[in-house]
């Protein structure tokens, strides 16, 4: 797989250490809910809500850190045969259009949150409220969305 011509991207410390810290929580709480099921024969029953709930923020944190780094899927068989404006053009179609996507996916989450306010809904685990889960996700969206965004600029910058 070649390089693309892109200048390298800005670091993306607060999206890793998201990552990290999600991925790092997620590794504690299933090891106490293993341990605990093997000397109680009872799991705790929050664990799958918290480790759900850590694995989508896990995954939007990762994906806006590789959207960044123009390290996002793709079909490549079309990408890297291309060379010169052809590639410039496909990468900024890609990063335009993933950007409108999480745009839109945005606005859609605003409206779960909005219904977790309006309809007061608690979570099954541990009875919280909803919006509590949800009101990461329109934020993370916009982020993806502006790191996408800064990928078609630089694909744009390209001559």
């Amino acid at each position: 797989m070649t390089e693309t011509p892109l200048r390298p991207p800005p670091r993306y410390h607060l999206e890793e250490g998201l990552a990290v810290t999600c991925m790092a929580l997620l590794v504690l709480i299933t090891m106490g809910n293993v341990v605990s099921r093997y000397i109680t024969e009872q799991s705790f029953a929050w664990t799958e809500e918290v480790s759900v709930f850590l694995m989508i923020l896990m995954t939007m944190a990762g994906a806006s850190a590789a959207v960044g780094r123009d390290r996002h899927m793709r079909i490549e068989y079309f990408f890297e045969d291309g060379n010169g404006q052809p590639k410039r053009g496909l990468g900024m179609f890609g990063a335009l259009v993933s950007s409108l996507f999480f745009v839109f996916l945005a606005m859609l989450f605003a409206r779960l949150v909005f219904d977790d306010l309006q309809y007061g809904e608690t979570s099954q685990g541990l009875g919280v409220p909803k919006w509590w889960y949800s009101i990461w996700m329109p934020a993370l969206c916009l982020v993806l969305a502006l790191r996408a965004f800064g990928l078609f600029l630089r694909y744009k910058a390209l001559k």
